[in-house]
């Protein structure tokens, strides 16, 4: 008999999980994959839309591509979880499987900051980004924020990304000398584990005449007078407000009897809730690690092996090792890497690689690699 694996989410965790499923255990498995979207991004290929790099239509993975053994893909939006008994419901249809994986990520409050909506611009969500790519492309030069507006975020390292291509941008449009640059984050420091990390960061950040205030954090924006305050009570004008909105978890995750606090809490080591047959991985844990891609990929990776372990009678899973890395972009073809280690070592570790066109290309690879792995592109 085939076990059947809900998978809820379709982002890195999902696909990952379901592409690792389908190579060593498609005989054993029957995997329903779940998405209320038809495609796939990469998160840095935001920035690419953001910039103007790249239009929307060219950094879509549709779902329909994937074709894997033991693999139904299902367009739907969940509408309830009940992980005591494993039943989703669907705008779709109803599911009780052997297996419930929850990796529907993390959401956007943009409400939670006074005055965004009215007079800033996210660019996390897909409208988003094609809403400040709109506004950057209008933009005539003036003071530009980068704020980031809670404290737990995708991609540590996005903010300083973030705004060294806009520093970027802005060079090649002929602004840079009539524009400032100012990072706001409540971290405090880019990579609040590793200082020397951190202080290599700040460095490339200082060199860029990029202003950087660590440990703040904008509480709201004045649409008249166009002032962004702050947690420390400096008031900020700005041209231009870009902002990594405040996350929380879905809202038919926090109406589940799996949200604590706001999020799923899980055993870091493998990922199993406290509902036997019931896991959850990436953006919507409260996982001790970094909210990010190759974060979500690596825990995935473990609940396949925790399975496969099942499944077969085999040895059992390693632990999960909290194992992963982040490029930061600069423009001018020029990528630096992050690798960091949460969990195999007493105290979480970072590790900075300074930016290299090698690097760069990398990145490149790094994501070809799993577009074809999961799409067969």
């Amino acid at each position: 008999m085939t076990s059947h694996v809900v998978v809820l989410g379709a982002g890195f965790g999902g696909l990952e999980l379901a592409s690792r499923l389908s190579e060593s255990v498609s005989d054993l498995v029957e995997i329903t994959l779940i998405d209320k979207s038809d495609s796939f991004m990469f998160g840095f290929s935001k920035l690419d839309v953001l910039f103007g790099r790249q239009g929307v239509s060219e950094v879509w993975h549709p779902y329909r591509s994937i074709d894997k053994p033991g693999v139904t893909f299902r367009q739907e939006t969940v509408l309830s979880i009940n992980a005591a008994t494993r039943r989703v419901v669907t705008d779709g249809g109803q599911y009780e499987p052997d297996v419930l994986v929850v990796a529907l990520g993390a959401d956007y409050d943009t409400s939670a900051t006074p005055g965004l909506a009215e007079d800033g611009y996210e660019f996390y969500s897909i409208a988003g980004v094609q809403r400040a790519r709109d506004a950057l492309d209008a933009f005539g030069g003036g003071a530009v924020i980068v704020g980031v507006l809670g404290g737990f975020f995708k991609c540590p390292g996005a903010p300083n990304e973030t705004a060294l291509l806009l520093h970027d941008y802005l060079s090649r449009r002929g602004m840079r000398e009539s524009s400032s640059i100012h990072l706001i984050s409540p971290l405090p420091m880019p990579i609040p584990i590793s200082k020397k990390t951190s202080d290599a960061i700040a460095a490339i950040l200082r060199d860029h005449r990029i202003e950087y205030s660590p440990g703040a954090r904008v509480t709201r924006l004045d649409p008249q007078t166009h002032v962004a305050h702050l947690t420390d009570d400096r008031e900020i004008p700005y041209d231009l407000f870009l902002g990594i909105p405040v996350h929380c978890a879905p809202d038919v995750v926090l109406a589940s009897d799996l949200a604590e606090e706001g999020w799923i809490p899980v055993d870091p080591t493998t990922f199993a809730t406290r509902h036997p047959g019931v896991f959850a991985v990436g953006d919507v844990t409260s996982a001790p690690v970094p909210r990010a891609g190759g974060i979500a990929e690596g825990e995935a990776a473990t609940v396949a092996e925790v399975l496969i372990s099942q499944l077969t009678g085999g040895s059992s899973a390693l632990p999960y090792d909290g194992a992963g890395a982040c490029y930061i972009e600069l423009g001018d073809d020029l990528v630096g890497r992050i690798d960091v280690n949460f969990l195999s070592y007493d105290t979480p570790v970072a590790k900075f690689t300074a930016p290299t066109p090698q690097l760069f290309e990398e990145k490149r690879e790094w994501g070809a690699t799993r577009a074809s792995r999961w799409f067969g592109r």
